[in-house]
């Protein structure tokens, strides 16, 4: 029963790692998300196939385990291979969804009251969670918007102290600011 564990888990370990890895050996980012992709598809086949030797309840709930470890892997995948804070932004909100899932599935054997509590409490995860993302994303997009903002202040400041020159030294002044800040 143990090994089943250790192969999941191992399995888990390199779809994290696989972008990583591709991109320190050189490969392309379409063959390090092509990768991180075949590597969830067979943990996700290794997990399922662990979770048939279970029935009922336990087997919905650890096959929904499997699911929502995949859509973590394909979304961060996904994710990297855009690289944009948008594409980030909504692989946390879809990793959230699949975790919310899983959690309602989990819930499948209370009855009553505590079933209730339950789901409102993965509700309640699934919505902060999703809260974070855009907030993170917002403060992000504050954060470069104002690093902008900076940014050309400084090139002003660095052109105003430039005019204290004339000629090719104002001249060579004006261009070492403009190369300085991407000008």
């Amino acid at each position: 029963m143990k090994t089943p564990h250790v192969m999941f888990l191992i399995a888990v370990a390199m779809a994290w790692t696989a972008p990583a890895l591709a991109q320190g050996a050189g490969q392309d980012a379409k063959a390090a998300y092509q990768y991180a992709m075949d590597t969830a598809e067979a943990s996700y086949d290794a997990a399922k196939a662990r979770c048939d030797t279970l029935a009922g309840v336990p087997h919905e709930i650890c096959v929904a385990d499997a699911r929502a470890a995949r859509v973590r892997i394909e979304e961060e995948a996904t994710a990297a291979q855009k690289n944009t804070l948008a594409a980030y932004t909504q692989a946390r909100m879809r990793i959230a969804t699949a975790f919310h899932e899983r959690d309602k599935t989990r819930c499948g054997a209370l009855v009553g009251n505590d079933r209730e509590v339950y789901l409102a409490q993965a509700k309640a995860t699934m919505v902060a969670l999703q809260a974070d993302a855009r907030a993170d994303r917002k403060a992000i997009e504050a954060r470069l918007d104002a690093n902008d903002v900076k940014i050309e202040a400084e090139y002003r400041v660095a052109l105003q102290k430039c005019d204290a020159f004339a000629g090719a030294i104002k001249d060579e002044c004006v261009s070492t600011a403009r190369t300085a800040y991407g000008k």
